[in-house]
Parts: structure tokens; sequence; C-alpha cells
């Protein structure tokens, strides 16, 4: 190697760069390595190192073992903080994605760890012995729930919707409104689905207004059309000009003109929700209203985990069964045993214990009371806050711009000392996440589980005494 290539801009020698296996003989990376494992930590030595080198030829001083193990150390945070870990939820948004939407409660946990630590019946008939029908309690159970003549479940809505269109409409006209063409999460869009299921997106009315008769001139001219796709507004809300057919018209016009009607109702909401204040609709209303076929979430309303369900017609449910990305798409083990869980709570009326319905059922009166208790705990903590009534949302793209009255406590935080306090609640174990606004960090306590008051209250306490 050439004097210029060892030596840095102040002569620095590039080979007092400590070696590789020193960095990893340092007494502050034992944790790290337990847990990332040599070969992972080898590489984050080897990116220090390199960082450490350009650094020296620019002038800087040869790092020691142990800065360079420093800086191994903060990557190594950083990689184990990209796993999925267990968080406080105090942003008041019930079914928050980013968090995972649906939380599942004891009960689904109960028989997650059952299952998990062994074999479990997923596909085998016990009482003959035979291979069984997979997911036929969860299908059988969202068929009484909904009245619907077959169910079949699958790994998300998106898929139940791409496995619909596939094996119900491809290679023929679908009309679907322009109001309805709806990007949900990750940037798909609706037409992008479709086009990727093989049907041929038809497309009626204006944003704002969709008639009847809009759908009836679509299918004078595309006489080949196999369905009217109904999209559930489910992520957003048109307000003031705007107009578009009942449920009950578009299955009439169906009907008449021997088509199909299918609806991605998206949220899957099981029972009515409307003594709840909200007007999103459940999928047994959508059956009732002559939907042929309905697609929805089971991590939303539902409150299951991800998943999806198509319901409806038994010849054509059975249709999509049989189509080969049926298999692609399927519901694994472990989200089928929560499934099933979750709809036993269903089926026995146990509602509570299933979180995003305890949290939305969940009177003011007693999120206030729960606000006053975390509040009397922060005030025995020596930590000032208040009781604040605030707006919380259901989230994932379910009752858009419906709120969802609540209370919480807040912290005055002017300057920058909020964003030091949330960024402290974060690193802490649990993780918090609560809201910041205007100058104050907001703990909404309606999506606080069962036991989390008290380790929400202590990781307050030490984010704000630093």
């Amino acid at each position: 190697m050439g004097e210029e290539e060892t030596r840095g801009k102040d002569g620095a020698d590039l080979r007092g760069i400590p070696r590789v296996d020193r960095v990893l003989a340092s007494p502050s990376l034992p944790e790290a390595k337990r847990r990332l494992g040599v070969a992972s930590l080898t590489r984050l030595v080897r990116r220090a190192l390199d960082e450490a080198r350009e650094a020296v030829r620019g002038g800087a001083p040869c790092p020691t073992a142990e800065d360079v193990a420093a800086r191994v150390a903060a990557y190594a945070e950083q990689t184990l903080r990209t796993r999925a870990r267990r968080v406080i939820n105090a942003t008041g948004v019930v079914l928050h994605t980013n968090l995972g939407r649906a939380p599942l409660g004891a009960r689904v946990a109960e028989a997650l760890a059952s299952s998990a630590a062994g074999y479990t019946s997923i596909e085998i008939d016990l009482a003959t012995g035979k291979r069984g029908r997979r997911g036929a309690f969860a299908e059988d159970a969202l068929c009484e729930l909904s009245g619907a003549e077959a169910a079949l479940v699958v790994n998300n809505n998106a898929a139940a919707v791409l496995l619909m269109l596939g094996a119900l409409a491809a290679g023929r006209p679908v009309v679907v409104s322009r109001g309805e063409l709806v990007e949900i999460g990750g940037g798909f869009r609706v037409p992008e689905v479709m086009a990727r299921s093989g049907a041929r997106l038809v497309e009626v009315g204006t944003t704002n207004k969709t008639r009847i008769a809009d759908y009836t001139r679509a299918l004078d001219a595309a006489p080949d059309a196999a369905a009217i796709l109904r999209v559930h507004q489910g992520n957003f809300r048109q307000v003031g000009f705007v107009e578009r057919p009942s449920l009950a018209a578009l299955a009439a016009l169906a009907r008449e003109r021997k088509v199909l009607l299918l609806e991605d109702l998206g949220g899957g909401a099981i029972v009515d929700l409307a003594p709840l204040g909200f007007s999103e609709p459940s999928v047994k209303s959508s059956i009732e209203a002559g939907s042929d076929v309905v697609c929805f979430s089971t991590d939303k309303v539902l409150g299951g985990p991800q998943g999806g369900a198509i319901v409806g017609r038994a010849d054509l449910v059975a249709a999509c069964r049989k189509d080969p990305l049926a298999r692609a798409l399927r519901l694994g083990r472990l989200p089928l045993v929560a499934l099933e869980a979750t709809l036993a709570a269903y089926l026995e009326g146990d509602l509570d214990v299933i979180p995003t319905l305890a949290a939305l059922r969940a009177p003011l009166s007693a999120v206030r009371a729960r606000a006053e208790h975390l509040q009397g705990e922060l005030e025995r903590r020596g930590v000032t806050s208040s009781v604040v009534e605030l707006d919380g949302a259901v989230g994932g793209g379910a009752c858009a711009e419906e709120p969802l009255p609540s209370c919480g406590v807040a912290l005055e935080a002017t300057g920058g000392l909020a964003a030091a306090i949330a960024e402290r609640l974060r690193s802490a174990d649990p993780p918090v996440l609560p809201r910041v606004q205007e100058g104050r960090i907001l703990f909404d306590v309606r999506t606080l589980l069962d036991g989390e008051d008290m380790p929400l209250a202590l990781a307050i306490e030490r984010a704000v005494k630093g």
C-alpha cells in the first residue's frame, strides 16, 4: 500500500486504526453480540471502520478500539430498534395502522400462545382423522354473524378484492363510480388492483356525483359486463354537493341487468355501530341490501388479526375458493387461530373482551374517570398535568372524519421541551406514543389497554424528570 493510502491529510497513520477483532473484543459489545450474532455485529464493525478511515483521510484523529466500539454499539441499538415491540398507544387512534391496528387482547393471546407452542388441528377433522377444511370455524362463524351463505378467509382485504375480481370478473368489464376509485395505504389504488386482477375498469359518474342512470348507461355500453363494484368510502368523506345511489338501488339494477353486485366494504363491522354514533355499515347490512359478494378486513372494526374475508353467495365464494390464487393468499395458522378466538367472542356475545370494541364502547364518563385517576397518579409522582377533553379517532380506514369523544391528561411543554419529552417516551420500555400538539403532550386514555395505566405513569415521570 502506498504512502498516500496509509496516511491522512495531517499525516495520521491509517495503520493505527484498530483491527476488526480488537473492536469485537471490546467489553462494551457482548450484549450486542448476543442479540445480533457475530456475523451481523462484524458487518457493523466493518462499516464503522470504513467510516473511521474516511474521517482520518480527511484529517480526523485516529480512533481507538473503544471509540469504534461505541459507534458500533450505537448502530446495533438502531438495528435492534427496528424490531416490532409492544408499545403503549396514547394517541387516541383506536386502529392505528402504524401500531398494528387492532390489539387482540388476553383471550386471543392465550389461544395464540397455546397454538404457537405446539401442533394445531388447523386442517384436520378430529372426528374422522381425515383432512378437514382449513378455516372452517372462522368461515362458518362469519356466515352466522353476517347472514351470508358462504365465506372464505384470506390474508388481507386487498387480497380478498384481488381474488374476488380475478375469480368472478377476469377479462370482463366492472363498473365503478369515479368517486370510489380510492387509494388505500401504501399507495395502492383500486384501479391498479382491478387491473392486476384482469378485470376491465369502466368508470362512471363524476368525482362528487354518480347517479343510478350513470350505471345504467355504462351497462348499456358494456353488455358483457360482469359486475358493479361498490367501494366503501371508509378512509375519506365526501360532503356538500355529492350524490351516490343506495346499495339497495344498485342491487336492484344488478338483478335487472343480470350482473353481480360486489362490495369492498373495508372496515368489516360485525355489529351495528350506529348506537355508538358511527355511520360505518355492517357486513350484515350489506348482505341484506343485496350484495352478492362482500369483502372486508378482519383487523379493523371487527377487532381481529390481519386478514381479509370474502362472504356472500355460496356459488360465488366457491369460485373464489377454487381459484389458484386462493392458495397463495390463504390466511396463516396463527392469524387464523386469532381470528377464530375473536369470532368466538362475537358468537358468545362477550364483546368487551375484544379490545377494539371495548375502546369504542367505553362510556365517556368511564374514560374521564380513568384520565382523572392517571392525573392523580402523576400528581403523587410530582408531575403536573391536567385532565382535558380530546377528540380521538377510530382510525384504520374506518369511520373517517367521525369524531370519537375522549379524555386524557395534558403536560404543558413549551419550546423544544415537548419534542425532547416525546423522544424520551418513545425510548421508554415499553415505548409510549402520545400526541404532541401546540406545546402540549396529550395522553388519550381511551386507547390504553388493561394494565397500562401504571407503566404509562412511570414512563411519563421518568421522561419529565429526565
